[in-house]
């Protein structure tokens, strides 16, 4: 995530720079820093912005789950599955998914930023 991500991020999450701070457990000097691109986005910063971002009440009606809109064949044995969370595949380690499965955890949510699972959440 760089900073042309993290601002409309902020705005959709309707968040102010205080606000947001306080929610990711940084400073509001952090945020501005992130904001002008003097500092690089941390992944555990950038994931929490995606689970703010993919938790919003609007966002999660009419979700279909991950392993329906793959048409996963091995879901029994998925965390996605496992605990009713198919929106967050891309949140949690584990999964099946054919894109992420022996993907490190850099890289699976690399991987997961183009899937189409990943981007309906942040339409």
């Amino acid at each position: 995530m760089n900073k042309d991500e993290f601002v409309p991020a902020r705005k959709k999450l309707n968040k102010t720079q205080q606000k947001l701070a306080e929610l990711l457990g940084v400073s509001v000097k952090t945020i501005h820093s992130y904001e002008q691109g003097r500092r690089a986005i941390p992944a555990h910063i950038e994931r929490q912005i995606f689970f703010l971002l993919s938790n919003q009440r609007s966002r999660k009606q009419n979700l279909i789950p991950c392993w329906e809109k793959k048409q996963c064949a091995d879901k029994e044995k998925c965390p996605a599955w496992e605990f009713q969370s198919g929106h967050l595949c891309w949140f949690l380690c584990g999964t099946k998914c054919e894109c992420t499965a022996d993907a490190s955890r850099r890289d699976k949510l690399q991987n997961c930023r183009s899937c189409r699972i990943f981007t309906s959440l942040l339409e």
